[in-house]
């Protein structure tokens, strides 16, 4: 038998495969480096082209996106456009490539990363398995290893009713001799797990990983470092999500809240006299920049150039504005600047406001029409990410929320710690990439 060990990699979402292929990445940099193939269960796995590796079966874009979990018009559609059959397909497509690997005499094993999806075509496989679990946290349910949240829905029983978020059903999967290795998404879920038998391990989370800025974040501390503070600008982050057209939606919302906040700090003279704002548009390359300064020129912004900012900034192809003592730029390259530079966010993403929170800063949502970032997901999201999360039911009351927010500047503290805890530090991974081949190999 060879002794290099063939795995195929399971993901459903587009999420789920931005996490996956960060594992991926680090797979291939291993000594003992498995020899890797792709199945995208949901989606045309676009994370995982920048690698030189086989896809195995079709891919299939479903009209949901993968956010069927949420909606249940969208599992219908899903149904319609053929989910069933594509997943019996899927199974036996995967079965078809066990068999292939073991008439070869290769040892062959299967990293599932998502929600029970991927674990139970673990299962189905017939060989080791491994699972990342994306989907679900402890911290949807409760505060600490003890202390549950208190919520009046009836949805709130059933999420917990057996001590866990994770079901007894999934449970069970997890907890099978040939299910080697469990990475839950945070440490409160991996020691719940623990308790109840599952072979957990808490190595962090790896959308925490790759996001390092182009310039130096550390600060250096002086005599009149209080006071450059004080008169420094308020630098913003915007984060109107990644799929068209939801995020043109999100984004005229966000410029509600944007507008809201301008009005309380020029109001606001007491303590914003000499205080500028500067507003940093993370955009995703694969929408359209031109509908996002559209709306911008229509609301009074005037463009300038790169070096009439206040301020060095690393994407030469970012496009910037200005009204009045505000400045505003709209990068496509810049993702992981606007998350550092930036002291707050307001925020109508899923993976790009969690990844701002472990960062150790708050956040303002505002809950859009969907199809991801509903009212629902915004209340959800709020209870993944605790303190660090300000749920504002409309946009034009952001104003008054930052500036409520900051009349207590100590919650920064319990910020910074409460979004190191919920997402783990850098380097995660690596740490299972590692484990992975411990435990399969």
């Amino acid at each position: 038998m060879s002794s290099q060990l063939q795995l195929l990699v399971l993901s459903n979402g587009h999420g789920e495969d931005i996490i996956a292929s960060k594992v991926v990445q680090e797979l291939l940099q291993l000594e003992d480096s498995p020899q890797i193939s792709i199945f995208p269960l949901v989606g045309e796995g676009h994370a995982y082209k920048k690698f030189d590796i086989e896809f195995i079966g079709a891919v299939q874009a479903m009209p949901s996106g993968g956010f069927v979990y949420m909606d249940s018009k969208q599992l219908v559609r899903d149904v319609k456009g053929g989910l069933v059959q594509l997943t019996l397909n899927q199974i036996k497509t995967m079965k078809q490539w066990v068999k292939a690997q073991k008439a070869l005499g290769k040892k062959s094993a299967i990293l599932a990363v998502g929600d029970i999806v991927p674990l139970l075509f673990g299962f189905f496989s017939g060989v080791n398995y491994a699972f990342v679990g994306t989907a679900k946290s402890e911290y949807y349910v409760r505060l600490s290893e003890v202390k549950l949240l208190k919520r009046n829905n009836k949805g709130a029983y059933w999420e917990n009713f057996s001590g866990s978020i994770y079901h007894p059903w999934e449970r069970w999967l997890m907890t099978r001799r040939r299910c080697k290795a469990v990475f839950p998404r945070d440490s409160l879920t991996t020691e719940i797990l623990q308790k109840m038998g599952v072979r957990a391990f808490g190595l962090g989370n790896p959308m925490m990983d790759g996001l390092e800025p182009s310039f130096p974040t550390y600060r250096t501390y002086s005599i009149d470092a209080e006071h450059k503070e004080i008169i420094r600008p308020l630098v913003v982050t915007l984060l109107p999500g990644s799929r068209a057209p939801e995020a043109y939606a999100n984004w005229e919302q966000i410029m509600i809240g944007v507008s809201s906040l301008l009005e309380i700090m020029r109001a606001d003279t007491a303590t914003h006299t000499s205080r500028s704002l500067v507003l940093l548009g993370a955009i995703t390359p694969s929408l359209d920049c031109n509908i996002f300064s559209n709306t911008l020129t229509s609301q009074g912004w005037r463009q300038i150039s790169l070096e009439e900012l206040p301020f060095k900034f690393s994407d030469n192809k970012a496009l910037t504005f200005k009204q009045k003592n505000a400045y505003f730029v709209l990068t496509q390259n810049a993702y992981n600047d606007c998350l550092h530079m930036a002291d707050m966010a307001i925020a109508m993403a899923g993976t790009a406001t969690e990844q701002f929170i472990g960062l150790g800063k708050p956040a303002f949502t505002i809950p859009g029409k969907g199809p991801q970032f509903t009212k629902g997901f915004a209340e959800a999201q709020s209870r993944l990410l605790g303190d660090s999360v300000i749920l504002v039911e409309q946009a034009a009351d952001i104003g008054k929320q930052v500036q409520h927010f900051f009349a207590y500047p100590d919650k920064l503290h319990v910020i910074a710690e409460n979004g190191l805890r919920r997402m783990g530090r850098a380097g995660a991974a690596q740490r299972i990439a590692q484990c992975i081949i411990d435990k399969l190999g």
